[in-house]
């Protein structure tokens, strides 16, 4: 295993992870998991999704508690199966979705459980008087007295760092807070994480983007299969040699595109109009394309794609597919069309977590696999089967929770449901959000397939090399209204940015 030998931010580490293990009935899901964390320093945590990133965070948050290993804590032993004593010990887990009470305040949250009493009764003048010290010294300028309904995910990123201070935590976790956030939130998110490094706190940064991990942290610990395989200075690495220790393998090639000649019009949108959404939007698909829709967080780009599929409704326009008129409003006419959606929120909207890996993948068949009223289990296995052996899915049986399922894998399975369908036209949208960088090349090389094939794609992404590395063309809306169109040969990052911002209008 690589090492870097002592941080510079201490002399010896906050949190000390040696050996640990941990097992689910026959998965192994921690095999070898070792890391060390400094006091004043961010330090990346790596790996594929399924490489055991997750469980090592649950078990440092309480929710898990290893079958064997040493966790030591400031030098005592870690207590560990209880999310209360984890944060009585200072650690601290901000995840990826927050868990605010929507009708409390920003003070109440911040305290909820917590609650300062005086004389019998919570005093309210002086959680709010914290709250708003917590906030100040984070940077941030946020009314504590407000309701948390309607905050954007960035703010209530923060509300959970301020709860986590306001508990005395030293070390502070943060599971992926960037997926959702735009490119000036992010740059929020890493002032306030240099601020919490600058005063002392252990930060644990777990993303999938190399870019974010290469501006914000000073060192990483990469893990696969259940293992650590490598701790490294970021000032001493590569993304290349990063990526390596990731996958257990050189990836030769993360946009995979294949040269395709397109074919006859599959998707024509005409001055497609939602108020208060979109307007005006109109744009042509061809068999074998893939076509890239960019732009910033907010600008329509996945309203539109839900009122193509018929998702959501719209005001004005027309749908045609394969020279036919789609009905608005109606996903089962799309799907009986031949057209697909892969949703943004794959948790949310795209699969049932508590059922089987099985039946989420053959959902959208449920009529042809079903005998009368009776599903057949054994076509849906076969369909699941097939599915997951082309995608290369990862799980220990079908008949498993979806749940279980590590992101990447999840992705696969919402993928497969509708590959099943065999549609015409499959609409992508975030594809590999929140995912690794192995199976991001193997998500980029089945779209580049199935487009060889002659399949009609449509790409919504919001990382810009996933958008010029995958297009035929590419589609840039700002404001609810498409403002550039470029071919693949002259759409380059400074173009699709300018178009996405306003900042070529202005040129």
């Amino acid at each position: 295993m690589l090492q870097s030998g002592r941080n510079e931010a201490g002399a010896t580490p906050m949190l000390t992870i040696s050996n640990v293990s941990k097992s689910f009935g026959g998965v192994r899901a921690l095999v070898d998991a070792s890391l060390d964390l400094y006091a004043g320093e961010v330090h990346a945590l790596l790996g594929e999704n399924g490489a055991g990133k997750s469980t090592l965070l649950k078990t440092l948050a309480g929710v898990h508690t290893a079958d064997s290993g040493v966790i030591k804590l400031n030098g005592q032993e870690f207590k560990q199966g209880s999310t209360k004593a984890s944060i009585e010990q200072g650690v601290a887990v901000i995840y990826q979705e927050p868990s605010l009470f929507p009708d409390l305040t920003l003070a109440e949250n911040v305290f909820i459980g917590r609650q300062p009493i005086k004389s019998g009764l919570v005093d309210w003048h002086t959680m709010e008087v914290e709250s708003k010290k917590l906030f100040e010294g984070l940077g941030i300028n946020l009314n504590p007295t407000a309701k948390a309904r309607g905050l954007s995910i960035a703010d209530q990123q923060i509300v959970e760092i301020a709860k986590a201070l306001s508990t005395e935590a030293q070390v502070i976790v943060m599971d992926e807070p960037t997926a959702a956030l735009s490119a000036k939130e992010v740059d929020r998110l890493f002032e306030v994480a240099n601020r919490l490094r600058e005063t002392g706190h252990a930060v644990v940064f777990v993303s999938h983007r190399l870019d974010e991990v290469f501006a914000l942290c000073q060192r990483m610990t990469v893990m696969r299969d259940g293992s650590t395989v490598g701790t490294q200075l970021i000032a001493d690495t590569s993304e290349a040699q990063v990526i390596q220790l990731m996958v257990g393998r050189e990836v030769a090639e993360l946009f995979p595109k294949l040269d395709v000649q397109p074919g006859e019009i599959v998707l024509k949108v005409e001055n497609l109009s939602s108020d208060g959404n979109f307007q005006g939007v109109s744009f042509e698909v061809r068999a074998g394309e893939i076509l890239g829709i960019a732009g910033l967080v907010g600008s329509g780009r996945s309203e539109v794609v839900r009122a193509v599929f018929g998702v959501d409704s719209y005001d004005q326009g027309s749908v045609t597919l394969l020279g036919q008129r789609v009905p608005k409003a109606s996903p089962s006419k799309s799907m009986s069309r031949g057209m697909a959606l892969v949703p943004e929120d794959r948790r949310q909207q795209g699969l049932f977590m508590p059922t089987s890996i099985a039946r989420n993948s053959a959902v959208t068949l449920l009529k042809k696999l079903s005998r009368g009223i009776f599903l057949s289990g054994k076509n849906e296995s076969k369909v699941a089967d097939k599915w997951g052996k082309v995608l290369q899915l990862k799980s220990a049986s079908l008949l498993d929770p979806v749940e279980r399922l590590s992101g990447g894998n999840q992705q696969k399975v919402v993928l497969a449901k509708w590959l099943a369908t065999e549609p015409k036209l499959l609409i992508v949208d975030e594809p590999t959000r929140g995912i690794d960088v192995g199976t991001k090349a193997e998500v980029h090389r089945l779209l580049s397939e199935k487009a060889k094939e002659g399949m009609a794609v449509v790409m919504v992404s919001s990382e810009l090399p996933e958008v010029l590395g995958m297009s035929d063309r590419v589609l840039v809306m700002r404001e609810g209204r498409l403002v550039g169109s470029f071919e693949r040969s002259e759409a380059t990052p400074e173009k699709v940015i300018g178009a996405a911002t306003g900042a070529m209008n202005k040129a």
